[in-house]
């Protein structure tokens, strides 16, 4: 099992451009595991897309939610028992009556932009 570790400044969007954020972006305090200071995103936080313009025979068909499918065998790596997910991890775009719409996209984080250093100058994965 080979990837990046999504976390809440991962930038994820639908195949046709709606945003996705998860409860780990939205502020949830659960886990104290952070990269860069965004808490790390695992197998029970919720994505939910806004502002994805799919339609089908005109009709508005927008992606509203991604569930991932993470690894769960021994060399799965975890937070608290549950499994990471990781940008490599299987995932797919839904419709508000679930209807498959296609795999996200997960952009690399640090592409383009400087790493954010922690208060103590260090940067990187920390924990409470």
């Amino acid at each position: 099992m080979s990837g990046n570790l999504v976390h809440g400044g991962a930038v994820i969007s639908c195949p046709h451009g709606g945003r996705a954020l998860s409860s780990t972006a939205a502020g949830r305090t659960g886990s104290g595991v952070r990269i860069d200071g965004a808490a790390v995103s695992t197998a029970v936080d919720v994505f939910t897309v806004s502002g994805c313009p799919h339609s089908v025979d005109h009709l508005p068909q927008p992606c509203t939610s991604i569930r991932w499918t993470p690894h769960t065998d021994n060399d799965a790596v975890r937070i608290d028992g549950v499994p990471v997910l990781l940008d490599t991890t299987a995932a797919m775009c839904f419709s508000a009556g679930l209807v498959p719409q296609g795999p996200p996209i997960v952009a690399s984080v640090h592409q383009g932009q400087q790493v954010r250093q922690g208060r103590n100058g260090h940067q990187g994965v920390s924990s409470r």
